[in-house]
């Protein structure tokens, strides 16, 4: 069955933050983003994997390659994540 609408956030009110979160990690990952449509880098990074997609329906493109696109994005946001836990967690050990 497939999945309607978006994925809503734990935190209400926090797409503003998430969207931006998403357009800093995917430019340091060397994409251009346009930081007031953080959501169009899918379709750079779609066109650097040679997968079809564009905007509008893509009702023909296949999970496999939808997927890629989604773990490119969501993997450099997870590793960014995990970094800055690590860096936290570092600077709190610490010697004060």
């Amino acid at each position: 069955m497939a999945r309607r609408g978006r994925r809503r956030l734990v935190v209400p009110g926090a797409e503003a933050q998430m969207s931006a979160f998403k357009a800093e990690v995917m430019r340091r990952e060397g994409y251009a983003v346009n930081p007031s449509r953080p959501d169009d880098v899918k379709y750079e990074v779609a066109k650097s994997l040679g997968v079809p997609l564009e905007p509008g329906y893509n009702g023909g493109l296949s999970t496999e390659s939808a997927g890629q696109i989604g773990g490119q994005i969501g993997g450099a946001m997870v590793k960014e994540l995990i970094r800055m836990a690590q860096q936290k967690l570092a600077d709190q050990n610490q010697p004060h």
